[in-house]
């Protein structure tokens, strides 16, 4: 298997199998050590303020780390001799958030928000990512930087 098809199961797994992404409807939709995409549409169920009927603010953080740990676990995979399945749950089992800021710009109104990220630095134990999010119209809502356990 090469690196593009164990990115591509990847993002279908954690899309389509870990029910906290699929309760906020957060889909994977780009995967790669270059930059990664998060995808969600607006539902009713994820309003933060309902008089002004905006996005809740876990919401915009929650898609921001998993934007983020994407990014870094494409890098963890980028990195490895061995792509067997044994070797990518090992490396990717100790992928973890150690640290997470969010800077919200803006309310979250939209129809479609799109979370990119890239990664600042990747080293052997830590590597640092930055995260934008913005609605369908390019309207900036919030901004991020992650810190993932990697090694």
């Amino acid at each position: 298997m090469d690196q593009k098809q164990v990115f591509q199961q990847i993002a279908e797994f954690w899309t389509n199998k870990m029910p906290f992404n699929q309760l906020l409807g957060l889909k994977i939709t780009q995967f790669d050590c270059k930059q990664s995409e998060v995808r969600f549409v607006w539902q009713d169920k994820l309003i933060g303020n309902p008089i002004q009927n905006i996005l809740h603010g876990g919401v915009t953080a929650a898609a921001l780390d998993l934007v983020g740990g994407v990014v870094a676990a494409a890098n963890i995979i980028e990195n490895l001799d061995d792509l067997s399945e044994q070797t990518i749950q090992q490396s990717l089992s100790r992928l973890g958030t150690i640290d997470l800021r969010t800077d919200f710009l803006r309310p979250g109104r939209g129809e479609e928000f799109i979370a990119t990220a890239r990664i600042i630095r990747s080293g052997n134990k830590v590597a640092v990512a930055r995260m934008e999010m913005h609605n369908e119209q390019g309207e900036h809502i919030a901004f991020g930087t992650g810190t993932y356990m990697v090694g």
